[in-house]
């Protein structure tokens, strides 16, 4: 910890907050610490002072947690892209679902009947989808490739990444010197990943067009690392193939459901393949589609949900307001024999009206994965003919809890199990799932 002459103030962590910080108070305020853990006797500097909290920096540990754990990362602290590396898995995952059952008492004032195991898998090498930000720094003398550093809008100075998948968590380096020799270094800001089941690709954003020299160097890059590149000029649609144009297409697998399911780099899909299988089981488990039945996908993506939903037998219909994915959506149920049972609408969800939701017809159940903003439009247009059961999948337990509120207290249903899914371990994000049933 860094030596400072101000004055410390010493404080028990009572709780972790939604962003992982250690949550304490000290004269009426509520003080938020980051790196502290639950139970922890600490040191902190102040950083900021409002009115009723204060923002503050661990300094020292003088009682450590039984849950603290050496962080695997070297960067970690530095960079921004985990904020609960020095808290060991598990504990993660138990405060995660702390945090959904108190979202859901405080914020929904619903308590559910049944806590679900959560779900979790492996911890590093997980995420198959992120943002990479690219930045010459002159000071540096070099171009740097990987996420911002905590609380700045500077690129993080990375060897490697751990949660990268390995081939692309050690190719930071290598990636950097690649940009740096780039006459458009200074007009590529942005490297997206999407590895697949096949392929790995890396969408550049580049602001200007490639020199010939540019496009020579990306080529010999791509054949000695064995990945594709992409270039994307201005928005996601713009995204195109550059090298090799023979490579494989992306795709993922949901094996229990004996479906594959193509992308495009640039299309919303889970970062954790092995969650998302293990979620999908879940969310199939719980919703119980049977032969015969009606059942909505609202928020449906390309399909993820979908066409499981429809390998059960039941008719579907798929809605979304990303005309992109729509189209996706469709391809994907033709491409693995599902067109018959399903059908697909681009609609603005969060539009949603009882009028418009009546005219897409009576649903047995639905199956709902909004974004952090939740479904609440959606949610109040439920009539009295609503589905006899929801699952509800959310990246959001705060609006999780608050269309929770609507659906007990207003719609009539029960909240009869709720879970968490670490899809993001080592960071503050909460996944998670519910199912309401009609009381």
């Amino acid at each position: 910890m860094s030596n400072t002459s101000i004055q410390l103030q010493v404080a028990t962590i009572e709780s972790l907050d939604q962003e992982g910080r250690g949550v304490a108070h000290r004269d009426g305020k509520v003080v938020f610490i980051e790196g502290a853990i639950t139970g922890e006797r600490v040191a902190y500097q102040t950083l900021h002072k409002k009115s009723s909290y204060e923002l503050a920096r661990l300094e020292q540990v003088i009682q450590p947690s039984f849950m603290r754990t050496q962080p695997r990362c070297r960067h970690f602290g530095m960079c921004g892209g985990c904020s609960m590396q020095h808290l060991e898995a598990n504990a993660q995952v138990a405060v995660k679902q702390r945090i959904l059952e108190d979202n859901l008492q405080r914020i929904g004032k619903v308590k559910t009947e049944r806590m679900l195991p959560p779900i979790h898998g492996e911890t590093w090498g997980y995420r198959q989808r992120a943002r990479l930000s690219v930045r010459h720094v002159l000071k540096k003398g070099k171009t740097l490739v990987g996420f911002h550093e905590k609380n700045s809008r500077y690129v993080a100075d990375l060897q490697h990444c751990e949660i990268l998948p390995p081939k692309i968590g050690h190719m930071l380096i290598e990636l950097g010197r690649l940009c740096d020799k780039l006459t458009i270094r200074e007009q590529l800001p942005q490297i997206e990943l999407a590895s697949g089941d096949q392929v790995d690709v890396l969408v550049l954003r580049i602001l200007k067009p490639l020199a010939a020299e540019d496009e020579a160097l990306l080529k010999q890059f791509a054949d000695s690392h064995k990945i594709q590149f992409w270039l994307q000029t201005k928005g996601p649609e713009t995204a195109k193939p550059f090298y090799p144009l023979d490579a494989p297409g992306l795709s993922y697998s949901l094996p229990e459901f004996d479906i594959i399911m193509p992308y495009g780099p640039t299309d919303f899909t889970q970062v954790n393949s092995t969650l998302n299988r293990l979620m999908i089981s879940r969310a199939m488990r719980l919703l119980a589609p049977q032969q015969g039945e009606r059942i909505a996908d609202f928020f449906c993506g390309l399909g993820n949900f979908t066409l499981p939903i429809a390998r059960s037998g039941a008719s579907v219909v798929g809605v979304e307001g990303n005309e992109t994915l729509v189209k996706r959506a469709a391809q994907n149920a033709e491409i693995n024999g599902l067109a018959g049972t399903t059908s697909f609408h681009a609609k603005n969800l969060f539009e949603m009206t009882a009028e418009s939701l009546a005219s897409l017809g009576h649903f047995d159940k639905w199956l709902i994965d909004p974004p952090r903003d939740g479904g609440m439009e959606l949610i109040k247009s439920i009539g009295e003919a609503g589905p006899s059961r929801i699952v509800y999948v959310s990246c959001n337990p705060a609006t999780l809890a608050r269309d929770a509120e609507v659906l007990v207290h207003v719609k009539g249903y029960a909240i009869k199990a709720a879970g968490v899914m670490n899809m993001f371990p080592h960071t503050s994000h909460v996944e998670s799932i519910a199912v309401f049933e009609r009381a």
